[in-house]
């Protein structure tokens, strides 16, 4: 059963999509490329190495959206940080929320998500 105070945290529900994305800090201009673990309507996890990224950083993020023409950029805020395991060389798993989306990156986003979905509900019929 999921708790009330879970369904209060989550706006849209997650989807376990791997979609190439880069992202960078913009004052560090490095870019790292890396594979999505879920995404939402506001936000992603990935896995990262980088051991600089804290929570609260602002991050340049380009996400590879199957079937796009052009990468959807995204300015997204890191709201945790996790080690995936208890290993010293083990990456961290790290959770964004959009911060600043274009209009048309944001449509195509979304879009992308409402395809998804649509094509689930097919599958269960």
């Amino acid at each position: 059963m999921i708790s009330d105070k879970a369904t209060e945290r989550r706006r849209y529900i997650r989807l376990k999509v791997p979609i190439e994305i880069s992202y960078t800090a913009p004052e560090r201009g490095r870019f790292f490329k890396t594979v999505t673990k879920d995404i939402s309507g506001d936000g992603l996890r990935f896995e990262s190495s980088n051991k600089t990224l804290k929570p609260l950083d602002l991050i340049d993020v380009n996400l590879s959206i199957p079937g796009g023409a052009n990468p959807v950029h995204t300015r997204a805020r890191i709201k945790w940080k996790k080690k995936v395991s208890l290993e010293d060389a083990s990456p961290f798993d790290i959770g964004v929320e959009f911060a600043e989306i274009e209009e048309d990156n944001k449509n195509t986003f979304l879009k992308f998500i409402c395809d998804l979905l649509y094509n689930i509900s097919d599958e269960k019929k």
